[in-house]
């Protein structure tokens, strides 16, 4: 677990997408120096810093197999979408607590949920939000996977989706 990552690799940080490896830098935090990864995700250029040791448990991993993307359309196309009654805040908080797992899985569900609640009955500006992040985050994330372009990922997605 010493060497998780190497500069120039591509990391997911849960609820901030793929980033990139800047460095990794040595650090003085109250008299105990450690090595922090420093990720620069790539859609907002937010730059973050990571202890080494706390990587894995933070949620931060590497960026999906392109041998798992398959799975990753399965649960978009899955037409068993849970009957969600619940208010719209609480959808929100439920949503927003899969998104941040870290798990393109989950957010492959969030958005496909979001995706069929949009066109049975409309989303509330937050789940609007929401669905734009979970595909924002797929979307990045699977391009870089499979050495794509965004545009192209979105297309498949569309298509599936339809």
């Amino acid at each position: 677990m010493d060497e998780m990552f190497e500069i120039g690799d591509f990391a997911v940080y849960p609820g901030h997408g793929v980033g990139a490896i800047e460095s990794i830098e040595k650090m003085d935090m109250g008299g105990k120096v450690q090595d922090f990864y420093v990720l620069s995700i790539l859609d907002t250029q937010m730059t973050i810093k990571i202890p080494k040791e706390n990587a894995g448990t933070t949620g931060m991993r590497e960026v999906i197999a392109p041998g798992k993307i398959p799975e990753i359309y399965e649960i978009l196309k899955s037409k068993d979408v849970p009957n969600n009654h619940q208010p719209w805040n609480q959808r929100y908080r439920g949503y927003m607590e899969r998104i941040q797992s870290g798990s393109i899985f989950e957010v492959a569900k969030v958005f496909r949920e979001l995706h069929s609640l949009k066109s049975e009955k409309g989303l509330s500006f937050g789940e609007r939000k929401l669905m734009d992040t979970a595909q924002k985050l797929l979307v990045k994330e699977l391009a870089i996977s499979k050495d794509t372009e965004e545009a192209d990922v979105g297309k498949e997605i569309q298509g599936i989706l339809l």
